[in-house]
């Protein structure tokens, strides 16, 4: 985490809460539950009320943009909280709308100085709606896969004047609506992005998908023929750097994904706990009824919680200028938006016949939600990442990384010995063992073990974040502090259990160790101890039960 005396890109907490305070005024006037249940239902985008939340009375796109550029300056924590706000919404609404922070984001990172006045500028004034252009049909999210080609045109002296870009991408948000797109193409040198805007001769969006959820967004196929760019729109000035490029957007954006995901998840949730305090069964209220209560809402309270603080610690890395987070990124989208789809599922099954019917919003919330596991790289693309980097990290460093928050949980637990750190730590320490028992044995050639070891690693991270986040709490005191480390200690055991139960799947499911190996590694990692972790797990999700319904 940065340090106090560290200077964090982005906005004071006074004009942050002022854009807050905007969106809770466009739920009120231009996106009311009428609307965007019409939205959804309809399958409208409504161009309209987007360039209206682009235009000078509200500007709400000025807070990604550089203050050069008449922006605002606003930091990752600040887009942060203002997508996930919106995505309490509207998703498809935030889609649009994440939509144009996404175009931009590689002029933003690459641009010459000349792109970033004009393009960057041309959004500021809200004249322009923008859309990323990289997934392609048979690529999905492997970017190294991309077909789509722009050749060189050279006048009579043999100079580049310009690019033919040939080829086709799929599933572009605000295709069909966008001034201007991102576009990323393969020249001799390598994979480049450019500017390519609307109306250029060769270039044709297609017609919107028809999709399960984010309805109220645009989804559309771009085609291109011969579609010429001057050689003043490739992004940056130099071939050949659109993998670098891509890679500096993906820490950022696959966080804010994380974002969009938890501010769905709590709507629902936040739907569910409603319903619940109102609702009678059998002569008192659901939220007095373990059956609905401990199953349906308390594990959604704390694996958001958990995912709230990861996504904010990483943001606030961002904010501080530390680079090279893509796999925390990645730990923040499918940790946030597998534990969020959870969450809206469970919202259904709690409203019971109710949560079925499109008035009460939590059907709309679950289809819409569902997206953020598959956008920006499917979950299982994420666990590819999360598990081979920090393979590599762990065997690079002899262990040093996980061992590190191994002894920052056990230093935790040594000053606060109630929330959960001890058995952080624990996990932590299995984990390592883990990676190297899957290194030594050859396990890591395959998929499925890797992928368990990257549940593992987003399980012991998140939960690192928010012991840190429980302890700050109780460090400082106040009404919150109690909340926090029951949802600290319930996600300890959380994690506990992932650990324990991916470690079986390595030793046991593989057939690579044998009986008096596997005992010998059950014991090196405190097994017994770390399958303990359920101690008093009811009796806290009572606590924070009473909590959450105000009992």
């Amino acid at each position: 985490m940065a340090s106090e005396e560290t200077q964090l890109q982005g906005l004071d907490q006074e004009s942050r809460q002022m854009v807050l305070d905007t969106i809770a005024q466009l739920r009120k006037r231009l996106l009311t539950k009428e609307k965007i249940l019409q939205y959804d239902r309809e399958e409208i985008f409504p161009e309209e009320t987007i360039r209206e939340m682009l235009g000078p009375e509200i500007g709400l796109q000025l807070l990604m943009l550089p203050e050069v550029y008449g922006g605002m300056g606003g930091g990752t924590r600040d887009s942060c909280a203002v997508i996930r706000e919106m995505a309490k919404i509207c998703l498809g609404i935030t889609t649009a709308f994440f939509a144009i922070q996404l175009g931009a984001d590689p002029i933003v990172v690459a641009g010459t100085e000349e792109q970033k006045q004009k393009w960057l500028g041309a959004i500021a004034t809200g004249k322009s709606l923008v859309a990323y252009a990289v997934t392609e049909p048979d690529a999905g999210s492997n970017v190294v896969a991309i077909k789509t080609k722009a050749d060189p045109v050279t006048n009579d002296a043999g100079d580049i004047i310009g690019y033919k870009i040939n080829g086709s991408k799929q599933f572009i948000s605000t295709g069909l609506y966008a001034d201007f797109i991102t576009v990323l193409a393969t020249t001799p040198e390598g994979a480049t992005f450019f500017i390519m805007e609307k109306g250029t001769e060769g270039y044709t969006p297609g017609k919107g998908e028809k999709k399960h959820g984010i309805r109220a967004s645009n989804t559309s196929p771009l085609t291109f023929s011969d579609a010429f760019v001057p050689v003043e729109n490739l992004i940056g000035g130099v071939a050949g750097q659109g993998f670098k490029h891509a890679s500096k957007v993906f820490g950022y954006t696959r966080l804010i994904v994380a974002a969009m995901a938890l501010g769905s998840g709590e709507a629902a949730v936040e739907i569910a706990i409603n319903y619940a305090k109102e609702r009678i069964q059998f002569k008192a209220p659901l939220s007095e009824k373990q059956g609905y209560t401990h199953k349906l809402i308390i594990p959604h309270i704390v694996r958001l919680t958990a995912a709230e603080a990861f996504i904010e610690e990483t943001a606030e890395r961002l904010d501080s200028g530390e680079k090279n987070l893509e796999v925390e990124g990645s730990i923040a989208k499918l940790f946030t938006t597998e534990s969020a789809n959870k969450a809206a599922e469970d919202a259904i099954q709690a409203l019971g016949g109710y949560g079925y019917i499109a008035e009460y919003e939590v059907e709309k919330i679950k289809r819409d939600v569902r997206i953020t596991c598959i956008y920006e790289g499917t979950s299982e693309i994420q666990q590819n990442i999360i598990s081979m980097f920090r393979w590599k990290k762990t065997r690079k460093s002899k262990g040093e990384f996980y061992q590190s928050i191994r002894d920052e949980m056990m230093r935790l637990d040594g000053e606060a010995d109630d929330l959960g750190c001890r058995i952080y730590g624990l996990a932590a320490d299995a984990l390592n063992q883990a990676v190297n028992l899957a290194h030594d044995q050859r396990l890591t050639r395959q998929q499925y073990i890797m992928f368990a070891l990257a549940d593992m690693m987003a399980h012991v991270e998140v939960g690192a974040s928010l012991a840190r986040r429980a302890f700050d709490a109780v460090q400082r005191g106040g009404a919150a502090a109690l909340k926090i480390k029951l949802i600290s200690r319930l996600f300890a055991n959380e994690a506990a259990q992932m650990v324990s139960q991916g470690i079986l799947k390595i030793v046991m499911g593989c057939g690579a160790c044998d009986l008096n190996m596997t005992n010998d590694f059950m014991q090196k990692i405190a097994y017994t101890e770390l399958t303990a972790s359920c101690q008093n797990i009811i009796t806290d999700m009572d606590r924070l039960a009473d909590i959450v319904f105000e009992r």
